[in-house]
């Protein structure tokens, strides 16, 4: 099992929304107006001086489907990638 969490502008999120419907991943956990600075893009501090914010979606799922929607996400970058979005592949030691 793996977790796939995706940090991206909330410009996009309809787009990660839609990419998680069309794998079939129907439970997730988000975290809205998550503040934060990427490498790539602006800093996303809801100020004046760096307005905007990103979310945080948050995937629990198995090996295959996170490979799946890492692919996903890569396919999004490619095409929206001015518009921010990242995933992290982070490994599942126990779930209770």
């Amino acid at each position: 099992m793996k977790i796939v969490m995706i940090v991206h502008n909330v410009a996009i999120d309809e787009e990660v929304n839609e990419l998680l419907g069309n794998l079939g991943i129907e439970h997730y956990t988000k975290f809205p107006d998550v503040l934060g600075r990427g490498e790539l893009s602006e800093p996303h501090l809801n100020t004046e001086v760096w307005p905007g914010v990103n979310v945080a979606t948050v995937v629990a799922t198995e090996n295959k489907k996170a490979m799946e929607l890492m692919d996903g996400i890569r396919e999004l970058r490619k095409t929206l990638g001015k518009e921010g979005i990242k995933g992290f592949l982070i490994p599942v030691e126990k779930v209770t």
